[in-house]
C-alpha cells in the first residue's frame, strides 16, 4: 500500500485532468513517467483504469470506482493538512487589534485576558486611538480588525454591530448641590449653568453628543475638554463638573451614588459599537480563533 501512494497520487491527478499531458505539467514529471505509473497500477490491480482517446483519456468502470474513492482519500488529506497548519499557526501567530482607550479597557481586555491565558505564543497587538484613526489603520492594513463606535459609511469598511450604548450625562451629588442643580427642571438651566465636561471634538462620541446638541438647539456655555473617557469619569467623581459618559461603563458607580444620571428633556438615543474589518483583508488564523474564543460572532 505505501508503495503504491504516489501511484495512486498520479492516477488521481491523470482522471482529475483527464490528461497525461496536463498531468505531467502538473506534477513536473514526464509523460512516460506517468504512463509507466499508470501501468504498475493497474497490473497491481489486474484491471484497466483508462481508456486512450485522441482528446485525452477515459475513466474505464474500473476507474471511476477508484477515482471516487482517491477524491475523497486526498481531499481529506488536504484538509488534515491545513487543519495542521491551522495548529502552527496558532503556536505563532498573530492578531492586530485597533480601539479607543475606552473600549479597550471595557469591552476589548475581558476578552483578552482568557484567550492570552489559553495561547500564549500568540503574539497580541492592541493600537489605542480614535475611531477615526482606527478606521484609517484598517484601510491601511496595519490592523485586521478594530472595536469601535458605529460610523458614517465608509467604502470598503464593514461594520459588525455587538451591542448599544447609552450615552448620558451624569454628576456627582456634591456637585450638583454646590451649583444649585439638585432639582433643575429645565435642561436649559442645567447647560447654562454646570462645567460641561466631554471629550475631544474628533472623537466619536463627542461627535455625537454635538449632533444631539445641534438637533435640539441646546447652548453649552461652559465646556472642559478631556481626552479619555476615564478621566472623565474621575473628574466627575472629583466633583468638577457635569460628563457625558457612557451609561454602560458606569453601572457601579450609579447603583453606589457615587455619581447621579441627570435626567434631559429628550433622551440621547442609544448608539451601537461593534467590530470594523477592511473587506480586503485576511484574517490570520490567529485573528479567527480570538473572534471564534471571544464570541464576538
Amino acid at each position: 500500500m505505501r508503495e503504491n501512494l504516489s501511484l495512486y497520487y498520479i492516477f488521481h491527478t491523470v482522471a482529475e485532468n483527464r490528461n497525461i499531458s496536463y498531468a505531467a505539467k502538473k506534477l513536473y514529471i514526464s509523460q512516460p513517467a506517468i504512463s509507466k505509473a499508470i501501468h504498475k497500477l493497474e497490473t497491481n490491480l489486474n484491471t484497466k483504469l483508462f481508456e486512450r482517446s485522441s482528446r485525452g483519456v477515459m475513466l474505464t468502470e474500473s476507474g471511476i470506482i477508484l477515482y471516487e474513492a482517491t477524491k475523497k482519500v486526498f481531499s481529506c488529506l488536504l484538509e488534515a493538512e491545513n487543519r495542521v497548519k491551522r495548529i502552527k499557526e496558532l503556536e505563532t501567530g498573530q492578531v492586530r487589534l485597533g480601539a479607543s482607550t475606552t473600549l479597550c479597557k471595557y469591552v476589548l481586555l475581558p476578552k483578552l485576558e482568557p484567550f492570552m491565558r489559553k495561547y500564549p505564543n500568540i503574539k497580541v497587538t492592541i493600537s489605542c486611538q480614535s475611531t477615526l484613526h482606527t478606521l484609517n489603520m484598517l484601510e491601511e492594513n496595519k490592523i485586521e480588525l478594530g472595536l469601535v463606535g458605529s460610523f458614517a459609511k465608509k467604502k470598503g469598511i464593514r461594520f459588525y454591530p455587538l451591542q448599544q450604548i447609552q450615552d448620558v450625562f451624569v454628576a456627582s451629588p456634591s456637585y450638583l448641590k454646590r451649583m444649585g442643580l439638585e432639582t433643575y427642571r429645565e435642561d436649559d438651566a442645567l447647560f447654562e449653568k454646570a462645567n460641561i465636561m466631554l471629550l475631544e471634538t474628533e472623537n466619536i462620541s463627542r461627535q455625537y453628543i454635538e449632533d444631539y446638541f445641534k438637533k435640539y438647539k441646546i447652548d453649552v456655555k461652559h465646556v472642559l475638554e478631556i481626552g479619555t473617557m476615564d478621566l472623565l469619569i474621575e473628574f466627575t467623581k472629583l466633583g468638577l463638573g457635569v460628563a457625558c459618559v457612557i451609561k454602560e461603563f458606569v453601572e457601579e458607580e450609579l447603583t453606589t451614588g457615587t455619581l447621579i444620571e441627570l435626567p434631559l428633556k429628550n433622551k440621547i438615543e442609544q448608539r451601537e459599537i461593534g467590530l470594523a474589518y477592511c473587506e480586503q483583508t485576511v484574517l490570520t488564523e490567529a485573528t479567527k480563533k480570538f473572534l471564534e474564543d471571544s464570541k464576538f460572532f
